[in-house]
């Protein structure tokens, strides 16, 4: 009964989580696939409903976990490279969604007709498809071998790459997939050019665990002898180097060959006892050959029948690497490093990269669903991105990148430091780096992505990057882009950046702290947010906002530190300000005062804490005139003598006790020299625990308001009775360092107030 009621309410376009295991359905007949029902914690939405013939209703399913890279075949945009050809004999393969449908609806599920395509990043589940593989055993070996020496530096060079430059074994794989793709590309620029129709470009592998061996094949330009001598019995030498220096003024062709450094082959011999190719080059009428050599500084090459054009390597791997003849652990590794290479890549003859690399295709042409569901694959979650910013540009460096920005608030784990950069470095569709440390910097950590650069300088392995000045000027290009497009989604979308700042403001208080060139601060400093005295409660104000309302001639801007608006609104250093008629930003976070100090200034304008102006315009006092009767306040002589007895009474806890005319409802406030620097200080340092280690290091002054009833009121009682005015200026101290922030720790003063009370409540 809950099975149904939960179909019915699916049908009305409610959003549901599946059940933890679904009931067994019912038996289906034999030949007929059955259509899988939600994995735990799916989710099924309103938008994943479309119709079959007769208004049966279907329903597409998002896996709640995150589409990473243990599954393949889960995921896929479906896609061919230009130019390539349906293979003639084989059914189209479909890159949409699968669907799932109702129970009540199953028959109607194996009709004919076709269900309304949607793009998605999933591979179709659909019908089990034919196993297509090129790869079989028809090479012989005939005529003489000649046999051939690696020189001296090469054979040490060769102990190099195989045992020390590269940080894991499995890349060897990476390696020989992009060898292989760089083959296919200059098969297909050398078609295009001749105006030739294309043949099958494709990638293949298998493996054999029973043999211990793994075979990759493509179907590319191949060799012919002299090539295989020089090209794979030089190490460092590259035969795509030399493809690109032929092309240099080709850019479109150039950009999409991977190779450089010459070594990429030799990696495997990180696994291998043996390695065998066997190449025929795409010529007409190209004889085929073996190239033969366990590493030990010998090769032999011979010629060879029955090879297929293209390149077919044939690793024998060592005793200890067996697991590269697993099937799983092979699809691991190419979804981890080659699962967005251009040409179609196969595995013991089922495709693997179904994935389509849209950071390289117009942001016009890739839709706001594709963009879901490729931030899913690449963060590794489950929400949708809050914004998406599709870069691309070509001066001053060439950067395919794409960016998301999670719809769900950080965790405390998210903000931490230490989980580092969790965007993914690619070089021409390969894969560098899953986290990219220097490619953003670390304030901008909460930025999920990808960054595709063929200008990235990489070392020989290429898994690190080189740190140099192209790497600096990427990660600047990167964060004024991304500032950029925060700070005009303020404009698009103040309501939707308000939200966004209240979850990740913390990064960009880090990134103004943190950051040394203070260009980049003020850039960053225009994504700051604060309420403000001008506006209405709960609406925010931009640094720039602030600016344009300045008064003419103001050359500052006033900040106020505080944990809420009505502590800020009635705190006595707002109460002094408010007699110079300037607007002052309220600050509630706790990093903000930090935050501003680094930031000093804006648009040439200085950023001044209310405190602190409190502070420097001290000679200003003298202006204001106590306009209050003589009956209300103290004369000045009281004040002196009142003055005098509270320096004794609180000693080496205050530098100086002064009259304020600045106050009007408070009795006293303190003031120190760069306030916020000093609370940080305390803070950071944990020192100066008792009150007089606290007055050395800060030296507050104490000044008080003359007009205020409880200070006349202690003027009369230092006479009356001493013990009882002394209790009271203690309290009057401490209740103005809590005030201005300064005492961690109230509770010491429990005890006096326990005696105020008492005293007070004597005389009823």
């Amino acid at each position: 009964m809950a099975r149904e009621l939960r179909w019915l309410l699916l049908l009305r376009g409610l959003r549901l989580w599946a059940p933890t295991r679904a009931p067994a359905p019912a038996a289906v007949p034999r030949g007929r696939r059955r259509s899988p029902l939600p994995p735990w914690g799916s989710i099924i939405e309103p938008r994943s409903l479309v119709s079959l013939p007769g208004g049966a209703p279907q329903i597409r399913f998002l896996p709640s976990r995150a589409r990473g890279a243990d599954d393949a075949r889960s995921r896929a945009f479906g896609s061919a490279p230009p130019g390539r050809p349906r293979p003639a004999g084989r059914p189209a393969r479909c890159p949409w969604r699968t669907t799932v449908q109702l129970e009540s609806c199953r028959k109607l599920a194996t009709a004919s007709a076709p269900v309304r395509r949607t793009y998605s990043t999933q591979a179709a589940e659909t019908a089990e498809e034919p196993l297509h593989s090129i790869i079989s055993s028809t090479e012989t070996v005939q005529g003489a071998t000649s046999k051939h020496e690696f020189q001296a530096e090469t054979k040490k060079l060769l102990d190099i790459v195989a045992r020390s430059l590269y940080s894991e074994k499995e890349v060897f794989i990476r390696e020989l997939i992009s060898n292989s793709s760089d083959a296919l590309e200059k098969l297909r620029h050398q078609l295009v050019r001749d105006g030739q129709a294309l043949p099958e470009l494709e990638i293949h592998l298998q493996t054999d665990s029973a043999k211990g061996t793994i075979t990759i094949q493509d179907t590319g330009i191949g060799m012919t002898q002299e090539e295989l001598v020089s090209n794979l019995g030089t190490i460092a030498r590259s035969g795509s180097k030399a493809f690109l220096e032929a092309l240099q003024s080709q850019a479109e062709a150039s950009s999409k060959i991977i190779g450089q450094f010459g070594v990429g082959f030799y990696s495997a011999f990180m696994v291998a006892d043996k390695v065998e190719v066997f190449s025929r080059s795409a010529a007409p009428g190209s004889p085929g050959y073996q190239w033969l050599s366990d590493g030990s500084g010998v090769f032999e090459v011979a010629e060879a029948t029955g090879v297929r054009p293209g390149t077919k390597i044939l690793i024998h791997l060592k005793s200890d690497c067996r697991e590269f003849a697993s099937e799983a652990r092979v699809r691991d590794v190419i979804t981890k490093y080659s699962n967005f290479v251009s040409f179609p890549l196969y595995l013991n003859g089922r495709r693997v990269n179904t994935l389509q690399a849209i950071w390289t295709m117009e942001s016009k042409d890739v839709d706001p669903l594709q963009h879901e569901e490729f931030y899913r694959y690449i963060a590794q979650a489950h929400d949708r991105p809050r914004y998406t910013l599709h870069y691309r540009t070509d001066a001053p460096l060439n950067i395919r990148s794409i960016f998301y920005v999670p719809e769900m608030k950080p965790s405390m784990f998210d903000v931490s430091r230490e989980l580092g950069s969790s965007v993914a470095l690619y070089s021409r569709k390969v894969l560098i780096q899953t986290k990219a440390t220097d490619i953003l910097p670390k304030w901008l950590r909460f930025v999920r992505g990808v960054v595709d650069s063929e200008d990235i300088p990489l070392n020989l392995s290429r898994e690190l990057l080189q740190e140099s000045a192209l790497i600096r000027k990427l990660r600047d290009v990167l964060q004024q882009r991304l500032v950029k497009f925060f700070a005009d989604q303020s404009k698009k979308d103040p309501e939707k950046y308000t939200k966004f700042f209240e979850d990740y403001g913390l990064f960009m208080r880090e990134g103004i702290v943190t950051t040394a060139d203070q260009q980049v601060k003020e850039d960053i400093a225009r994504l700051l947010r604060y309420e403000s005295s001008a506006l209405p409660a709960g609406e925010l104000t931009s640094l720039v906002d602030y600016g344009s309302r300045m008064q003419p001639g103001t050359r500052n801007i006033y900040y106020l530190c505080a944990p809420n608006r009505h502590l800020a609104e009635h705190s006595p250093y707002y109460e002094a300000m408010k007699q110079k008629n300037m607007e002052v930003l309220f600050c509630y976070e706790q990093f903000d005062e930090l935050t501003l100090l680094h930031l000093r200034e804006f648009d040439k304008k200085k950023l001044i804490s209310v405190e602190t102006d409190i502070v420097v315009d001290h000679y200003k006092e003298e202006k204001f005139e106590d306009t209050a009767p003589a009956d209300e306040r103290l004369s000045e002589k009281e004040a002196e003598d009142l003055m005098a007895w509270m320096r004794n009474a609180l000693g080496s806890r205050v530098t100086n006790v002064k009259v304020t005319l600045r106050l009007d409802t408070h009795p006293a406030m303190i003031t120190v020299l760069e306030m916020g620097a000093a609370r940080h200080f305390l803070r950071m340092q944990q020192l100066a625990k008792t009150q007089e280690e606290r007055a050395q290091i800060l030296q507050p002054t104490l000044e008080v308001n003359p007009r205020h009833k409880l200070i006349k009121k202690l003027n009369q009682m230092k006479d009356q009775d001493p013990e009882l005015a002394q209790l009271l200026v203690d309290q009057i101290y401490e209740n103005a360092m809590i005030t201005a922030g300064l005492v961690d720790d109230p509770r010491p003063m429990v005890g006096r107030l326990t005696q105020l009370l008492t005293r007070a409540l004597e005389k009823h």
